[in-house]
């Protein structure tokens, strides 16, 4: 008997969840269609970029009947949609390979610099914001603001070509390309990845330490935090044991936009330091009409946002405790 209430309690967090991943799945659906639209509006196709300008209409079109071009529209998209479904985004047109083989090389590389920027640009946000919340209107407090809206301001180019001056050409402690060796041992890893680890982290601290700031203050006026004020609990279990938990919905949700910055200032700091990743893979596709391999670039980069933006809302349905109680 007693599961029965505890089924209830939970049944509106669970409705408004299955709904998210329903929302989620029609807006993946709508973002292939405008991809596969705003990619078709390109000018030039990957038939005239393999045979070059030297080549003959005839040419062009052969290769453009062998590569399925001519094909209408809605049917192109309905054969890739489907491929997509199957995890299949079809042959590379350039490269003349599976698309999924190509990006399989490249995934590894940009999962493995977005992990490091978030492992040293989470708790340092953290940290940041915590210290400005807690000192509010205070000197730190006016600092730390001055430091994250300068931050903020800075575009990823322009503090990647900084870093470059000073890192790699005036300092010469680092390279200007982020070349990853085989085997590396741990100072070539560390050299490698520095610079765009330091470029993304750069955004993401300056976003989510604003975020969590704003979060923390929000708790502080309630008056829950009075009354154990009132009661003698100290500031750092005041912070960690009780007013962090009550704002990790707005915490969470701050986590996921930030980090989803990771996947627009990869593109321009893999582009950048030449890094072997899915963004500068994506340029490339671009630059050559590779179709498949863009549009597939495209849907992996927007799905990983979708997945990000689907786990906040998860969270901070299910820390919301009117929504537990039904």
């Amino acid at each position: 008997m007693s599961g029965a209430p505890a089924m209830s309690r939970w049944r509106g967090p669970l409705r408004l969840i299955v709904k998210r991943i329903g929302l989620a799945f029609l807006t993946l659906f709508l973002v292939s269609l405008v991809i596969f639209t705003i990619s078709g509006l390109l000018p030039g196709d990957a038939a005239q970029e393999v045979l070059g300008q030297s080549a003959t209409p005839e040419q062009v079109a052969a290769l453009r009947h062998e590569m399925g071009l001519d094909q209408p529209g809605p049917v192109r998209y309905a054969r890739w949609l489907q491929g997509i479904l199957v995890g299949d985004p079809g042959q590379s047109l350039v490269a003349n390979k599976p698309v999924a083989d190509i990006i399989a090389e490249r995934l590894p590389n940009t999962l493995t610099l977005a992990a490091l920027a978030a492992l040293v640009s989470v708790p340092l946000a953290f940290l940041i914001g915590i210290a400005s919340a807690v000192a509010r209107g205070r000197k730190l407090d006016r600092a730390l603001n001055i430091l994250t809206l300068s931050m903020v301001a800075l575009p990823e180019f322009l503090v990647a070509t900084i870093a470059v001056l000073v890192f790699a050409v005036k300092l010469l402690w680092l390279p200007s390309i982020a070349l990853i060796p085989k085997d590396p041992t741990l100072a070539e890893f560390v050299r490698a990845y520095a610079m765009p680890v330091m470029v993304l982290t750069v955004g993401v601290v300056a976003q989510l330490a604003r975020m969590v700031r704003a979060a923390i203050i929000a708790e502080l006026d309630r008056p829950y935090v009075e009354m154990a004020q009132l009661k003698g609990v100290g500031r750092s279990r005041l912070i960690f044991r009780h007013v962090l938990p009550n704002a990790v919905g707005p915490i969470v949700n701050a986590m996921a936009l930030s980090l989803s910055y990771l996947f627009g200032g990869a593109i321009i700091v893999e582009t950048i330091f030449s890094y072997p990743g899915l963004a500068s893979l994506m340029v490339n596709a671009v630059t050559s009409r590779d179709m498949p391999l863009l549009q597939a670039c495209a849907m992996i980069f927007c799905a990983a946002y979708l997945l990000l933006v689907l786990i906040a809302d998860t969270v901070a349905i299910l820390a919301n405790p009117r929504l537990r109680q039904g």
